[in-house]
């Protein structure tokens, strides 16, 4: 069955990478829940999707730069919430029984990897109890290299599009390149569909995810190829989808 991933919360519902939209997340019953970490000058981990505050808070400037006192009163757009750490998100997500955590590790304003955040991450899943259900996620292969050589045992997930596929040396490359690398390999909707022929020759069905669908139409199309996960901004929607498709009865139980 495929599972069913909270895109930054559910970003169309709530307001993205914010506590109620976490929140809310869980309540939807989602297999995953997907946020972004950046690392502050100051050593904070923060969850925010840009590597600038413009567009999702009440601020300007790089992520980076903000000071811990600053951060405490800088608030979300939309929200009266202030931009929450890593250890926020993980108090709100991290009691037993809780969803996969899809933790993406991004890099600068300057598209530089952060010194030592993979490392950061990690032990801060670890103090929370749930390196064993999280994937640490990123575009960039050396920073998901990093995160090998920190947590060997914290499960691993690639992105990649179009864009990014063709400055690695193309899809066929890249993909031969993240093979023992992670146990996800994430592919945006429009490249899935382009080299689907490519891509499922290359990858089992299980270790796929396509991202980020939101409309009902799309969302039908992946769900009735058994794709493994699915990235939604609309994750009730997938949902419901999901629950509505046919029983598909297991060839290997005997009948009655």
């Amino acid at each position: 069955m495929t599972k069913i991933i909270g895109h930054r919360g559910a970003r169309n519902l709530w307001p993205e990478n914010s506590l109620m939209g976490f929140r809310h997340a869980v309540q939807l019953g989602v297999d995953a829940i997907e946020f972004d970490v950046h690392l502050t000058d100051s050593g904070e981990l923060l969850v925010i999707h840009d590597a600038m505050l413009d567009r999702t808070a009440r601020a300007t400037g790089p992520v980076r730069r903000l000071a811990p006192e600053a951060r405490a009163t800088t608030r979300l757009r939309d929200t009266d919430e202030v931009i929450p750490t890593l250890a926020d998100v993980l108090a709100v997500l991290a009691p037993e029984g809780g969803p996969h955590l899809h933790v993406e590790i991004k890099v600068d304003e300057t598209c530089t990897p952060y010194p030592d955040i993979a490392l950061r991450v990690a032990e801060e899943l670890r103090h929370f109890g749930v390196d064993n259900r999280a994937h640490l996620t990123s575009f960039d292969t050396s920073v998901l290299a990093d995160c090998r050589r920190h947590a060997p045992h914290v499960a691993r997930l690639v992105s990649v599009n179009a864009d990014w596929a063709r400055r690695q040396g193309g899809l066929a490359a890249f993909l031969a390149a993240v093979d023992e690398l992670v146990e996800i390999v994430a592919v945006h909707h429009e490249l899935m569909a382009a080299e689907w022929e490519l891509i499922r020759s290359t990858v089992p069905l299980e270790r796929l995810c396509v991202w980020t669908l939101n409309e009902e139409a799309e969302i039908r199309y992946w769900l009735d190829r058994g794709i493994g996960h699915l990235t939604s901004d609309r994750p009730d929607l997938a949902l419901r989808l999901r629950g509505a498709l046919p029983h598909k009865a297991d060839p290997c139980s005997p009948s009655h």
